[in-house]
């Protein structure tokens, strides 16, 4: 009897224990609870740096590192400024500190004489109006060559070679029997007699000069009375051998080539151009060459022909360009590269590292007040070393922030500003003609290019750091 008494006991209390346990389940589910001076489901408000997110504190206030202003964490984990921030999100300010950390410096976007750069690759070519080939004038026979190498330096009052011919001993013959048939003819009553003397000298000598013959040389002849059994050969012009197709010894024909030569003090630089490009080139324009050779080295000339034809394969147009060659440094067949320079009026410019492309938009940041700036979207148009033409979204006089814009346009991207969504691309510049873009060399913080060195301050505390 007394165990069932017990049993029935602790049957009543485990009954009684799992109602209540029920019950309370019951109440805490409908009635959450909550802590000492809560009100509502939100948490506590911390605060963290948009540049060093690992900063969290309780309290508002500045980043020990970079001396940003904190910014509340929300629930989703986003970050927003003030009050103030929030009604103009496209606005962003820095703080002194921050500026002069961010190194941020300003220019005005200004009118200016602006030079459209093309880009041109080519190779150095002989100047065709300065080749010649020095060819045999008489048939005959090569006694004496003065030339034997190609590259050998010729000059046009100098002989390259000797010939003997025996047409040329007849020719020079038949000149001194008109001599003297002239000098017996003069005398005769008859005028056609004596006019006939002259005029079978005057028919002799220019035999003689098509067969090369010179006028001194004809002089001399006329002083002598003996005809010269070697003929010297000389080259039209001074230059280069650039192939020598004859031995001494060896018989040729009228008209034989013996030796070809260039003059290499002016030379030509064949270069492509693209299609888009061509309809800026004029002849006289300016132009500029590099060599690897010559590294430092400008060589500067100018525009003398555009071809009148397209080369169906490359899509580009043949520029020759002309170029002084001092000292014949530039060899033919040498790869060069430059620009060819055209002038495009006074346009409205500004550095290119004050553009960033984001892929889809180009934006500045112009300075509306010390400390202040807003996003710009502007059209830019082609560069001239370090300055970009801005075709529309600019006036001149308006400053933009040529340095530090990585700053700027990553706190407006952690605040969600006007000037965020980058789609992961701030900070690109324009830096190339065909429209790519490359990671400008600006400071900036964490991420965001070269970071800044900062100034680390006694007050960092490791406690706020929170990884």
């Amino acid at each position: 009897m007394t165990i069932s008494k017990r049993t029935g006991f602790i049957l009543g209390l485990a009954i009684l224990l799992a109602i209540g346990i029920g019950a309370g389940y019951l109440w805490f589910s409908r009635h959450p609870a909550h802590g000492p001076g809560e009100h509502s489901d939100q948490a506590p408000t911390q605060y963290t740096c948009p540049m060093h997110p690992f900063i969290i504190k309780d309290k508002p206030g500045s980043c020990p590192i970079c001396g940003m202003t904190l910014v509340p964490i929300l629930k989703d984990g986003d970050t927003t400024g003030s009050k103030k921030d929030s009604e103009s999100l496209s606005e962003i300010s820095l703080s002194p500190t921050q500026q002069v950390m961010a190194n941020v410096e300003t220019a005005a976007a200004k009118m200016e004489p602006f030079v459209k750069e093309i880009s041109a690759v080519g190779i150095v070519a002989y100047d065709q109006a300065r080749q010649a080939k020095v060819t045999a004038w008489v048939a005959g026979r090569i006694d004496r060559l003065y030339v034997n190498r190609v590259g050998d330096w010729v000059s046009r009052n100098r002989p390259v070679a000797e010939v003997y011919s025996p047409d040329l001993v007849s020719a020079q013959q038949e000149y001194l029997l008109a001599l003297k048939s002239r000098e017996t003819l003069k005398d005769s009553p008859i005028n056609s007699i004596s006019q006939g003397g002259e005029g079978l000298v005057a028919s002799s000598r220019q035999k003689l000069k098509l067969m090369g013959i010179k006028d001194y040389q004809i002089t001399s002849l006329e002083r002598s009375g003996e005809p010269n059994i070697r003929l010297p050969i000389y080259t039209p012009l001074s230059g280069v051998v650039i192939e020598k197709l004859v031995l001494a010894g060896q018989y040729v024909n009228v008209g034989d080539p013996l030796f070809a030569i260039a003059d290499l003090s002016k030379v030509w630089v064949d270069v492509e151009v693209y299609e888009n490009e061509f309809p800026f080139v004029k002849i006289g324009q300016k132009a500029e060459f590099s060599s690897q050779s010559y590294p430092g080295t400008s060589f500067t000339g100018k525009v003398s022909f555009v071809y009148p034809f397209l080369d169906p394969n490359t899509r580009t147009v043949k520029v020759r360009v002309e170029l002084p060659n001092p000292g014949g440094k530039l060899k033919p067949e040498m790869y060069m590269r430059g620009v060819i320079k055209s002038p495009e009026g006074s346009v409205l410019t500004v550095p290119v590292t004050a553009v960033l492309d984001t892929g889809k938009r180009k934006v500045v940041w112009v300075e509306k007040e010390v400390g202040s700036y807003m996003p710009r979207d502007v059209t830019t148009g082609d560069r001239s070393g370090d300055r970009i033409r801005i075709l529309s979204g600019l006036k001149a006089g308006e400053k933009v922030a040529v340095s530090g814009g990585y700053l700027i346009d990553s706190e407006a991207q952690l605040r969600g500003g006007a000037g965020g969504g980058h789609e992961g691309h701030a900070g690109m510049t324009d830096d190339k003609k065909d429209g790519t873009s490359v990671p400008a060399p600006e400071s900036g913080h964490e991420g965001h290019g070269t970071p800044a060195p900062a100034k680390k301050s006694p007050s960092l505390d490791m406690d706020d750091m929170k990884m």
